[in-house]
């Protein structure tokens, strides 16, 4: 007759290989939705001990894999319409990552958040840093031409997403991908300053504090604080009411802003000179130290890639005189300083018409 202790272990034995044999053949992604589908599991070392272990989500995962080691990393929402044409927005936008001076490290901490199946596969074969933001029923992959319904509801749900970036702990910059990055933009937003949030502007009156600042929300860095969520989650509520229904996020923050909001919730909130964060609205003058150019002022995506591709041009002639200059050790480039941007004629054109549609 077998002893009992014998017994058991024959019995952990074969459990051990049952578990391991579903843990080889089932395959991870059923795991992750079934076995490990909650945020939280919990297991009993004893019948009156219960530990609880906490497990981490799909966005959680990425947002670790992407950022500096002080939760800091960059985010765009791509969609099809970003990879599709002759010359695909999201190509000018990365080719603008490798062209620009001290910036090709910062692809490693960028998050393209693909609105759509498409857009994601794409994502993942050029092998960047990639999230699928599920938006059950709705198709977010076609072009949303500016302020129409659909592109409203996009923002929204943008940043409703960021709002959950937030709160968990991740501070950011948010980057529309029609703007080009041709330095480090964290070298000038001066991280360890005061600001809460440091934002774009259409046109800089000047005055980095000022409020009268027409604010773009194409691109901003908030660092993670109670006061930027409280700010996320009343912003992403004013959208339902009266006053502010039917319009799009910036216009809502804009509001925001001019009834004092900011202030109520004690944010220090920062304007971004259009020097070295410049746009199609406002052009930077000075070549030696803009960060960004951003297709601002600009409803269709096509006069964006068509202005954009010359901003590229533009900026190889810029690093092909500096280049120049040093090989003849010149030891100056200030005469560089008097260069200017091209016209950007598709996108004056499109506003042109999308002003005439709107009035008719």
């Amino acid at each position: 007759m077998d002893c009992p202790t014998k017994r058991v272990g024959h019995l952990a034995f074969v459990s051990l290989l049952v578990v391991g044999a579903l843990y080889i053949f089932i395959p991870t992604s059923d795991v992750s939705k079934g076995l490990l589908s909650s945020k939280y599991c919990q297991y009993s070392s004893s019948p009156k001990e219960t530990t609880t272990v906490t497990l981490r989500d799909e966005l959680e995962a990425t947002l670790d894999g992407v950022a500096t080691e002080n939760k800091t990393l960059i985010v765009v929402i791509l969609n099809k319409a970003y990879i599709e044409g002759e010359k695909p927005m999201l190509d000018l936008f990365l080719e603008s990552f490798w062209l620009g001076q001290d910036t090709q490290f910062l692809i490693n901490h960028l998050l393209l958040v693909a609105m759509d199946q498409v857009a994601y596969d794409r994502c993942k074969f050029l092998r960047l840093h990639c999230y699928r933001l599920v938006i059950d029923g709705v198709d977010y992959g076609e072009e949303k031409l500016f302020n129409s319904r659909d592109f409203i509801n996009m923002m929204w749900r943008r940043t409703l997403f960021l709002a959950d970036v937030l709160k968990r702990g991740y501070s950011f910059i948010f980057t529309d991908m029609d703007i080009m990055w041709f330095r480090n933009p964290f070298i000038r937003l001066g991280q360890n300053e005061s600001g809460d949030i440091q934002i774009s502007v259409d046109k800089f009156n000047g005055n980095p504090w000022s409020t009268n600042n027409h604010i773009n929300a194409g691109f901003y860095f908030v660092k993670s604080n109670n006061k930027t969520i409280s700010l996320f989650e009343t912003w992403n509520a004013m959208r339902n009411y009266s006053n502010y229904k039917g319009m799009n996020e910036q216009d809502v923050l804009q509001k925001m802003m001019r009834i004092g909001m900011f202030k109520k919730l004690g944010l220090r909130v920062r304007f971004l000179d259009t020097l070295f964060f410049s746009g199609f609205c406002q052009n930077s003058k000075n070549f030696s130290v803009v960060a960004t150019v951003h297709a601002n002022c600009c409803p269709r995506i096509d006069a964006k890639v068509a202005d954009l591709s010359i901003v590229l041009r533009d900026w190889r002639s810029y690093r092909t005189m500096v280049d120049d200059s040093k090989k003849r050790l010149s030891g100056s480039t200030n005469d560089m300083s008097t260069l200017r941007w091209s016209k950007h004629v598709a996108c004056i054109t499109s506003m042109r018409n999308f002003n005439r549609a709107s009035l008719s």
